[in-house]
């Protein structure tokens, strides 16, 4: 099984690995979008006005074009302890021992506009681009992705189950044939219900923090639901590869 998560716009600074090196990332394949990537932003950053307004952040957020001016000399991290926010503080990895812990490094992976699929132990560098940014180099980045990235995760899902838990835009980069995929959805008093937007990423870091840890092996998305419900979880499965998480709403 393959949890895929959605990055986020938050990383941790610093880190004790050495300055980024392509060939140690997992999926080489993905490494001539990458390098055009990272020189592009590196490139970028000598003009904070322009960069700034590719990645839709203000001048206040200069730190995050020095981020990207220092992509090939700065520090690397693993992945799964680059990233911060919501659904990595209910993931909460660090906390995973054991087995447990070997098993969600050998299981989650994210879904990154810079370096395409990382897996949770390949170094990366702290940096800024979201799927939306639009860079002068043309094209978006999804039809920069789509033609490399997707032949990548069809072929992982002939071999594994795929929980696909990224937002709308990371998945766009590449489609995954076959996903199990996953909605958070509030029951309101009145038996409406809506999409949850912000705190969708804690129900979905909760439910990666189980399926990281598991013994089982789900082949599909019913037997993850079956996991979720014996963990507590309300699940209801609209589709034969879509779940949703009931969330009640006070």
């Amino acid at each position: 099984m393959l949890v895929l998560l959605p990055p986020s716009e938050t990383k941790r600074d610093g880190g004790d690995g050495p300055p980024l090196r392509l060939e140690a990332l997992s999926h080489p394949t993905l490494d001539p979008v990458r390098m055009q990537l990272v020189d592009e932003l590196v490139e970028l950053a000598a003009d904070p006005v322009t960069c700034r307004a590719a990645l839709g952040i203000t001048e206040a957020q200069h730190a995050e074009v020095a981020r990207n001016a220092a992509l090939w000399t700065s520090p690397t991290a693993p992945a799964l302890h680059r990233y911060s926010g919501v659904l990595y503080d209910a993931l909460d990895a660090g906390s995973l021992r054991g087995t447990a812990a070997a098993r969600a490094r050998a299981r989650l992976a994210v879904g990154s506009a810079l370096f395409g699929l990382v897996r949770a132990d390949d170094p990366v560098p702290a940096y800024r681009l979201s799927a939306g940014a639009k860079l002068p180099g043309g094209g978006t980045l999804a039809s920069r992705w789509r033609p490399l990235l997707e032949p990548v995760l069809a072929a992982i899902a002939v071999d594994e189950l795929v929980v696909d838990l990224r937002s709308g835009s990371y998945a766009a980069l590449g489609r995954v044939p076959g996903a199990v995929t996953v909605d958070a959805i509030a029951e309101l008093p009145d038996g409406s219900r809506k999409v949850i937007s912000h705190f969708n990423k804690a129900h979905k870091g909760r439910l990666a923090r189980l399926l990281a840890g598991t013994r089982a092996e789900p082949s599909d998305a019913g037997a993850v639901a079956t996991l979720a419900r014996r963990a507590g979880m309300r699940v209801e499965r609209p589709g034969p590869t879509a779940l949703h998480l009931i969330i009640p709403s006070p």
